[in-house]
């Protein structure tokens, strides 16, 4: 390995839209997420839609159309 170029691997602080925060490695110090297993569907067993920018309702409406 050449050394000198590879960054720097140090403690990174991840937060979540929700609150949730926890400490990892990482190149970035910081890091911030939309969705992690405190407030995803899965791991808290809630029937939940997780909707980014309307793209389900989209979905929707076009598999709507060729229904018909």
């Amino acid at each position: 390995m050449k050394p000198e170029i590879h960054p720097n691997y140090e403690t990174a602080t991840v937060t979540c839209s929700c609150g949730n925060s926890f400490e990892t490695r990482s190149t970035k110090p910081r890091m911030r997420l939309d969705i992690c297993s405190r407030c995803h569907p899965f791991f808290t067993g809630e029937q939940r839609l997780v909707d980014t920018a309307g793209q389900v309702e989209r979905f929707r409406r076009r598999a709507e159309k060729k229904t018909r």
